[in-house]
């Protein structure tokens, strides 16, 4: 079933003559808008414009992993409200399959999808988004998630292999990450958590690092090196975080 649902999303590639574009998708590009079909009726990229985007692509419709994954974006969809965060999945399969599946997601477990879920049967978003190209082998490589910021830039790329479900407590992270750094002006260092140390940016010149230094403790900071500086928010300005 996976490979014959390639092999057809391969041909409709092929058929409609989508080549690859020139620009490739990376970090800090203006994400490309598109208008397409979902579970939900027509919607365009550029309506949510105010309003972070998980734009995650999936491989198919009725796989269980992406079931799995389905349903803990539903379980964590408050989290997701609460960061001004939109949720849209993609599908290779067309919108009667992806309604087929919210609905036996809803009959059978009890879940109801509160998100759209797009149909991309044509590849087009596929191929705006490089989750299609020469380097990559689809039956293995299928599950891409774009974080989109307010002013629509791809702000993190997260691609998983079909057999490993997302992590979608490390998307919600991420998200924090990038809504930290964007209100406060701090870094995340490696294993960070909502509420614990952040990181400074890096001085950018001499006068700047001295003056850092030697004046940790009215900038707020505890610096082992003149570059490695952490900072906690207070109470009044911290992070909200996972709860």
């Amino acid at each position: 079933m996976i490979m014959g649902g390639f092999m057809i999303y391969k041909e409709n590639i092929k058929s409609n003559n989508i080549t690859m574009s020139n620009d490739c998708i990376t970090l800090g590009r203006k994400a490309p808008d598109f208008t397409a079909s979902s579970t939900q009726g027509p919607i365009t990229l550029s309506q949510f414009n105010g309003k972070w985007v998980v734009l995650f692509y999936e491989p198919g419709d009725f796989y269980s992993v992406t079931t799995s994954e389905l349903v803990a974006y539903t379980q964590l969809y408050p989290e997701f409200e609460r960061r001004n965060v939109q949720l849209i999945g993609v599908t290779i399969d067309s919108n009667l399959a992806d309604i087929e599946w919210v609905l036996d997601i809803n009959q059978h477990l009890g879940v109801s999808i509160p998100f759209p879920i797009i149909s991309d049967r044509n590849a087009e978003i596929a191929m705006l988004y490089d989750v299609v190209s020469p380097d990559r082998v689809y039956e293995v490589s299928v599950r891409d998630v774009f974080i989109i910021s307010p002013n629509r830039y791809i702000l993190a790329i997260i691609a998983y292999p079909l057999s490993c479900g997302l992590n979608i407590y490390e998307i919600l992270r991420v998200i924090d990450s990038l809504q930290v750094t964007e209100n406060y002006n701090l870094y995340t260092p490696s294993n960070w958590m909502p509420g614990s140390a952040l990181i400074a940016p890096v001085p950018n010149t001499v006068e700047e690092a001295t003056q850092r230094w030697n004046n940790q403790e009215d900038l707020g900071l505890d610096c082992g090196m003149w570059y490695y500086c952490f900072k906690y928010l207070n109470s009044d300005n911290a992070a909200e975080g996972i709860s």
